[in-house]
């Protein structure tokens, strides 16, 4: 990542790698705009945009996920980024850091990546069943599925689509103590009131010996994202795509990638992913590689999720018409938040 001129502002460096966080303070709602932006935001990236749930159409039941899942999602994408930013971790550390809350809220608090009836959701067994690992008690497919969402939608787009938005330093913190003390609170108490749901209401749980490993993972990718994530220089001189073509690349990547559950799709789909992930670590070695695509790449993430919702069949009974109005308010979200996101992103023109 290129750095150019003594000073962390310097055009042509992202403050993103600046060594340390400014120490000028801003307006209390200054700061705390684009962190209840993002509280707000991930939920709805989270669990809105595909329309799978019995919310959607409903309005009311839909607020109610929001407010709820300003907590659940939230306030875990508030701790992610506000410990990377402090940390000087790059984009890769983001990433592990959220794969690691991933882990957590699929193995630990909801627990849906070790239960094999969830729910009672019709496809489950479709969805879990190909690919279904005896000895480890989960399916790949679904392993894949349930982190990877969580990593992609419900914490690293809405991190990079609202600090475009934000157009600040991204070093900056939004939280100070107090905040991410709250934050903190908000999330253990949300996860223990979907913990203790889902103990009481179903009947696959996680054995000790699963959650002791997804503790695991998650503190390896933390552990990871410390040691491994920092920003690094890079000068190179690469050709980049536009930004604009890589929304529609992302939107054909994410869905090849998740074409099926079978032993085949993983495969495919993780060699699609790794593929991708090569490419993206290539370009954005070089110095023309700029905040613009990294906010495409998130963009072209949430169509990827909010397109297909057309032909979602929600779970339980949803109005055809409520369904539809809801997938294209969805959509016009998505198409709003990427237009806002790329307009304040070209005007920091810095690289990442």
């Amino acid at each position: 990542m290129r750095r150019t001129g003594s000073g962390p502002y310097r055009r042509g460096m992202d403050p993103i790698d600046s060594p340390r966080p400014s120490r000028r303070r801003d307006p209390l709602a200054r700061r705390l705009a684009p962190a209840i932006g993002l509280a707000l935001l991930s939920p709805v990236c989270a669990e809105m945009l595909s329309g799978y749930d019995v919310t959607t159409g409903d309005p009311a039941a839909l607020l109610v996920t929001v407010l709820f899942g300003a907590a659940l999602y939230g306030a875990p994408a508030l701790l992610i980024r506000e410990t990377a930013r402090r940390a000087g971790l790059g984009w890769p550390g983001v990433l592990l850091l959220a794969a690691a809350a991933g882990i957590v809220q699929a193995g630990i608090v909801d627990q849906s990546l070790f239960s094999s009836n969830y729910r009672g959701i019709d496809y489950w067994d479709e969805l879990t069943g190909p690919t279904w690992i005896d000895p480890l008690g989960l399916s790949a497919a679904a392993a894949t599925t349930f982190i990877g969402g969580h990593v992609i939608w419900s914490f690293t787009a809405p991190i990079a689509i609202v600090e475009a938005i934000d157009a600040r330093d991204h070093q900056r913190p939004w939280l100070r103590a107090p905040g991410l003390a709250v934050t903190a609170i908000l999330y253990l108490a949300a996860a223990y009131f979907v913990l203790q749901d889902h103990l009481a209401t179903e009947t696959d749980h996680a054995s000790a010996a699963q959650i002791t490993g997804a503790a695991t993972a998650a503190a390896v990718g933390i552990a990871l994202a410390l040691l491994l994530g920092r920003s690094r220089d890079h000068t190179h001189q690469r050709r980049v795509p536009p930004p604009a073509v890589l929304i529609p690349a992302a939107v054909v990547l994410i869905t090849a990638a998740s074409w099926s559950h079978s032993w085949t799709g993983a495969a495919v789909g993780a060699a699609l992913i790794a593929a991708g992930a090569a490419a993206i670590v290539h370009w954005s070695r070089s110095a023309t590689w700029q905040r613009r695509h990294t906010t495409a790449l998130a963009a072209g993430a949430l169509f990827a999720v909010v397109l297909p919702s057309f032909l979602t069949d929600p779970i339980g009974e949803t109005d055809p018409v409520a369904k539809y109005v809801n997938n294209a308010a969805m959509t016009l979200l998505v198409i709003a938040l990427t237009w806002w996101s790329m307009r304040r992103a070209a005007r920091t023109a810095a690289p990442r």
